[in-house]
């Protein structure tokens, strides 16, 4: 029996795209639903948050998620992805390395933050591997849904994917290329010169009319997405 998004605590972005704000760490996590198919965005920070996740996607779909997409190698948007059997999982490019090797520094990163060690591990011990990589400008074409462009970018991380959902309004899945709820995160990984760069893209891609959703924090508009670059190109010294 499929529910409402607001009836799943979702938050209902245009017709067949919703998205969900995490608690602990404010990830947001999305959903794209077609006729035979369902894309979720994201998997959550650990294995019974991608469990709660993936039964609300269920309800909210009518059939079980088809295809994941991971929109960076982070704790907190993919410890929760094993629980998605049978789906295919989806990253950027390149990205293949760190998950090969990712499953402890996920672990260590995932306790620094303050998630139980054991929940850490256990979600560490079986982390997934993506079995598809996005290079470029892409189309999945989803059963029954929308073609979604998929685009990889470098950023927040040397491995980011963006996903442009088409409709009325347009809706993009930034990642952690955008944060709303506090200032963009530049750790080891971050790719600072290639930044705004990649927000002109995504840019682009949205339009001046498209709902943007960051990685964290309230949904935000073309104005709002443009602003961070510039703040960004400025933080980093980069045009």
């Amino acid at each position: 029996m499929t529910v409402t998004w607001e009836e799943a605590g979702w938050e209902r972005l245009a017709p067949g795209v919703g998205r969900c704000r995490l608690p602990g760490w404010d990830c947001t996590v999305g959903l794209v639903v077609g006729d035979g198919s369902a894309l979720m965005i994201d998997a959550g920070s650990s294995l019974a948050e991608g469990a709660r996740l993936r039964t609300q996607a269920r309800a909210l779909a009518g059939r079980r998620v088809t295809h994941l997409a991971l929109t960076h190698a982070h704790f907190d948007h993919v410890l929760g992805a094993a629980v998605f059997a049978g789906a295919t999982v989806l990253a950027a490019g390149g990205a293949g390395e760190v998950f090969e090797r990712g499953g402890e520094e996920l672990r260590a990163d995932a306790v620094r933050n303050g998630l139980d060690p054991r929940t850490a591990e256990n979600a560490a011990d079986v982390l997934v591997r993506p079995g598809h990589f996005v290079w470029g400008l892409t189309v999945l074409e989803l059963d029954g849904g929308p073609d979604v462009r998929l685009l990889a970018a470098r950023g927040h991380t040397a491995h980011d994917l963006v996903l442009v959902v088409p409709g009325d309004p347009a809706v993009v899945f930034c990642g952690d290329l955008v944060e709303e709820s506090g200032e963009p995160q530049a750790g080891p990984d971050a790719v600072p010169s290639h930044w705004p760069a990649a927000l002109d893209r995504l840019l682009d891609l949205g339009g001046e009319d498209a709902l943007y959703v960051p990685g964290h924090g309230a949904v935000v508009d073309a104005g709002f997405v443009r602003a961070q670059r510039d703040a960004l190109a400025t933080r980093f010294g980069v045009s």
